[in-house]
């Protein structure tokens, strides 16, 4: 059961942090690098990268 609760975190984490190297792009069109922190923050798929990293702690726990 921990190795699926932490595959699914891991698949959760990468999705989200492709996220947020897609919204690196942002950058080179002109955006600050507050306004992307305020951008990805308000993005439901960006969460997908910390709801992961949640999900492969509790994969590691006994």
């Amino acid at each position: 059961m921990r190795l699926i609760l932490f595959l699914t975190g891991f698949g959760l984490a990468v999705a989200g942090g492709i996220s947020f190297i897609m919204y690196f792009n942002l950058l080179a069109a002109g955006m600050t690098w507050t306004d992307y922190i305020h951008f990805t923050m308000r993005r439901p798929e960006c969460y997908l990268f910390f709801i992961g990293w949640v999900f492969m702690f509790f994969g590691f726990i006994e």
